[in-house]
């Protein structure tokens, strides 16, 4: 009335299972850290941004286009500057305005640095404050 356990050669089979202690252990400290880590990661930095300003404003600004052209050429508003004395003047003129114009300056993808660092300094130099480059698709 016995039951036998086994084969009944008498050999016994090495029973092949995972070991899944070592993965359950791994898993366990990934989500300790996991929750540790959670709260740093919502934490908020406080910024003093400025307020919105309700005024709207009254006048678009005026816009002068400042081109370079290939040769060095420099365009006011479309017409060619004679010499660095005048476009001084004109970019002296625009500094003693209130408010500022902005300066559109598009220089041509030829044109040598030299040029348009001249241009940057006297304006720079003469107070311009609002200055900016457009055209720069033509450099991709």
């Amino acid at each position: 009335m016995g039951g036998s356990v086994g084969p009944s050669s008498g050999e016994a089979d090495t029973l092949v299972d995972m070991n899944v202690i070592p993965l359950i252990d791994i898993m366990l400290v990934l989500l300790i850290m996991f929750i540790i880590s959670l709260p740093i990661q919502t934490h908020a930095v406080k910024l003093d941004m400025p307020r919105p300003n309700d005024a709207e404003q009254q006048a678009e600004p005026v816009v002068i286009q400042l081109d370079v052209d290939f040769d060095g050429t420099i365009l006011w508003n479309g017409s060619v500057v004679a010499s660095n004395a005048q476009l001084r003047a004109y970019l002296q003129s625009i500094s003693l305005q209130e408010p500022q114009p902005e300066i559109h300056l598009r220089p041509n993808r030829l044109a040598k640095y030299d040029v348009v660092a001249k241009v940057l300094a006297y304006a720079q130099r003469l107070g311009v404050r609002k200055i900016g480059f457009v055209g720069n698709e033509q450099y991709l």
